[in-house]
């Protein structure tokens, strides 16, 4: 006889019933995180205007991303790696993708930028992203004896043994890492009035951490700023989570008996509410900015493509994904390969920002580090509430 497993709850039909409560926004399809990207066969043809004409002129992304396919790295016949033209005048104009979208900036083509990122951003906050191999979360789990890597994620396996998720979740849960340059260069978007939203796979916080507001983020994979019970969803105190996880524990529901996590969205789970903003986001979106995923996983991937065909899409990240990886590239779009620390940097370099970015940073840590409790041992900031990215 198969034993019943007691982290799915005594009470089922009290779960059912509460699950069934649980509907979708009106007019919208359920939508649950998965891990499978198809690969979108067709492509729209580019509309003409002045703003891809500008565009087309200036990228140096098919030669990046052709070499890094290969392994190379891109080499000009300059000190830096910019592709120049000459103009009717003679002089030569810059047509690297950084000087290209820092033209558009400064001369106020884009107003409504929406930023898509992923574990990238964090890894020069120590926090390591999910599919680099050797160094990536996926890539060192044997310890926590999981039949897949993703399975420590998924809310099927969850539900069966909870405890993998809980001993990893003691390295994940916020406190332990600061934001770095790519947050405040986001947030910097944000104070010059160009931000429309952020939207992160990341669960680890930074985002909020660094001062983005929340109405101008979308945590697209939650959060452990709360908690409920995976079964019928009943919420329950984070900080009491916490603690119950961080002493070897399982919280468990009180409504239901079945296991409490954070409000983190595991593959098979739905994604909140605030993700089906991009509805009305994209659309409006004039610079699409993609920083640091791999574009893996379903149904974030996917947000890339929802943006008008004649909106130029920025991707800073190590080596080409997604849409990126097609040939011909979209007239509109553009690429900077490599490190995404210093790619940001000199985009800041180009729009004049890298000072203020520099100077808001200093403060702003500096103001956090007066909020820290010198009583806590662990060093944990007493208002972070979220941490490490689910990539």
């Amino acid at each position: 006889m198969t034993p019943v497993n007691k982290y799915r709850g005594v009470n089922m039909s009290k779960a059912k019933s509460s699950r069934d409560r649980r509907i979708a926004p009106p007019g919208i399809t359920r939508v649950t995180r998965s891990s499978i990207n198809p690969q979108d066969s067709q492509r729209t043809k580019p509309t003409d205007s002045g703003l891809v004409d500008d565009l087309s002129l200036m990228s140096v992304s098919e030669q990046q991303a052709s070499l890094a396919r290969k392994g190379k790295s891109y080499q000009s016949s300059s000190p830096s790696t910019k592709a120049v033209l000459s103009s009717p005048s003679g002089r030569s104009v810059p047509r690297g993708a950084l000087e290209t979208i820092g033209r558009l900036v400064k001369l106020g083509r884009v107003r409504n930028i929406v930023v898509v990122a992923g574990a990238g951003i964090s890894t020069a906050s120590g926090i390591p992203d999910f599919r680099t191999p050797g160094t990536g979360l996926y890539a060192n789990l044997a310890k926590y004896d999981i039949p897949y890597p993703e399975a420590i994620f998924n809310i099927d396996y969850f539900s069966d043994n909870p405890h993998p998720f809980f001993s990893l979740a003691k390295e994940l849960y916020p406190g332990h890492h600061r934001p770095n340059y790519v947050h405040y260069f986001i947030r910097m978007l944000h104070q010059k009035g160009l931000l429309l939203r952020m939207y992160t796979q990341n669960i680890d916080g930074l985002e909020k951490l660094c001062g983005i507001p929340d109405d101008k983020l979308v945590e697209a994979h939650g959060s452990f700023a709360t908690a409920a019970c995976h079964l019928c969803y009943t919420p329950y105190p984070a900080e009491e989570a916490k603690q119950a996880i961080m002493n070897g524990n399982v919280p468990i529901c009180t409504f239901c008996a079945g296991a409490v996590k954070p409000n983190v969205v595991f593959f098979g789970e739905d994604l909140p509410e605030k993700y089906f903003q991009h509805a009305e986001d994209f659309p409006k979106a004039d610079l699409l900015m993609i920083m640091g995923t791999s574009l893996k996983i379903e149904p974030f991937a996917s947000l890339v493509n929802t943006v008008k065909s004649t909106v130029p899409r920025l991707l800073l990240n190590r080596n080409p994904v997604g849409p990126f990886e097609r040939r011909p590239l979209r007239r509109a779009d553009y690429m900077e390969l490599g490190d995404l620390s210093d790619s940001v940097r000199k985009l800041a370099e180009i729009l004049g920002w890298h000072t203020e970015i520099q100077d808001l940073m200093n403060s702003h840590e500096n103001g956090l580090c007066s909020y820290i409790d010198p009583s806590n041992s662990s060093g944990e900031n007493s208002d972070s509430s979220e941490t490490d990215s689910m990539h």
